[in-house]
């Protein structure tokens, strides 16, 4: 065999070893495991993970649930309403701000300070998730995980965060809990005869819409009336003119926050609807989160229980406070008595 011959031989199997390398995977370091989110992104994450960090406040709220005390920090500072229900050393961890929108940009610098040995995001997610992770993962050498969660697929989330985190039992035990009151709120749904209803925040105007992520509770329980163009995610909803709502027409009114249950109370135009002629006008519990959502996270189990006793008691052979004692032993990890509850529930159920 020629010289010739012979290093075109040995260029080709060059060649050819080569493209096997590039076509072959790397593995990962023994002491990592690919962990692959809900967006299908195959992550390299430590095999023992014990300090984590969350991209926003539904993060925050469903990671609490499961592993309060692997969190070096949180997204945003807990509600004032927290402060008597939450273990206070949980007020002492920093703010990591947030990934997309709210209060505060992600603070990267305090992020890498803190010690994470992953970064979790948790939600709807984002049209730009992938890339939005991927780039932080590179900026800051910190593994970035989605987990989507929905109302009707929480067991699955939890599943999926017990997977990552390393406390599969811990999370079965969340999981389970989670399809219970689903399916049993499914259940009562699909027997009644569905109340119209809207659900308004801020001063009044501004509507929960019909399809929105925040209003996968509302529009499991009754017919919302809040039909719009563009349903916004954000709960802020949608605005909308007095002379809209009067068209709607609602039976019942339910309302965000404590400024704005007082605001329809008080208003003379509202007073000629439906629903606020047969005092049928409710404040979401709020603690230490609004119940409904806002951030629309685990808490809209809550929302569930709450709002199906609410229109449809003949419905539920449940004790409410009982079933929240439980929600609150379970995912905010602390003792519910009666007294704080009866402060939760004020404005929010019938006399």
């Amino acid at each position: 065999m020629n010289f010739k011959k012979a290093l075109c031989i040995l260029l080709a199997m060059t060649m050819v070893f080569g493209l096997c390398a590039c076509g072959k995977k790397e593995e990962p370091h023994p002491d990592t495991r690919i962990f692959t989110d809900s967006l299908g992104r195959e992550v390299e994450v430590p095999f023992d993970i014990e300090k984590i960090a969350v991209s926003g406040p539904l993060a925050q709220i469903s990671c609490f649930a499961l592993c309060p005390d692997k969190l070096v920090g949180i997204a945003n500072a807990w509600n004032p309403e927290a402060e008597n229900i939450l273990d206070t050393k949980y007020y002492q961890l920093p703010e990591l701000g947030q990934l997309y929108g709210g209060k505060g940009e992600l603070n990267l610098e305090t992020l890498l300070n803190s010690g994470a040995q992953v970064v979790i995001d948790v939600g709807e997610p984002k049209k730009t998730a992938k890339e939005d992770l991927d780039a932080l993962q590179e900026q800051t050498g910190i593994p970035f995980v989605h987990i989507t969660m929905h109302t009707d697929s929480m067991e699955q989330s939890y599943r999926k965060l017990g997977e990552l985190v390393g406390m599969p039992e811990e999370a079965e035990q969340l999981a389970v809990y989670c399809e219970k009151i689903y399916n049993r709120t499914y259940e009562i749904a699909e027997k009644v005869e569905k109340v119209d209803l809207i659900y308004v925040v801020g001063k009044g105007q501004n509507v929960i819409a019909k399809d929105s992520y925040q209003s996968e509770v509302i529009d499991l329980l009754s017919n919302n009336l809040a039909v719009v163009d563009s349903p916004s995610s954000k709960g802020t909803g949608n605005e909308v003119d007095m002379e809209q709502i009067l068209k709607w027409n609602p039976e019942y009114i339910l309302c965000g926050e404590h400024s704005t249950y007082e605001a329809v109370l008080s208003d003379s135009t509202w007073k000629t609807v439906d629903g606020a002629v047969k005092g049928n006008v409710y404040e979401v519990p709020i603690g230490p989160y609004n119940w409904m959502g806002f951030p629309p996270s685990v808490q809209r189990l809550l929302g569930m229980m709450w709002m199906a006793k609410l229109l449809y008691p003949e419905a539920c052979d449940y004790d409410l406070y009982e079933e929240v004692k439980e929600y609150f032993s379970l995912f905010y990890h602390c003792e519910l008595n009666k007294e704080l509850y009866d402060s939760l529930v004020a404005n929010s159920i019938g006399k």
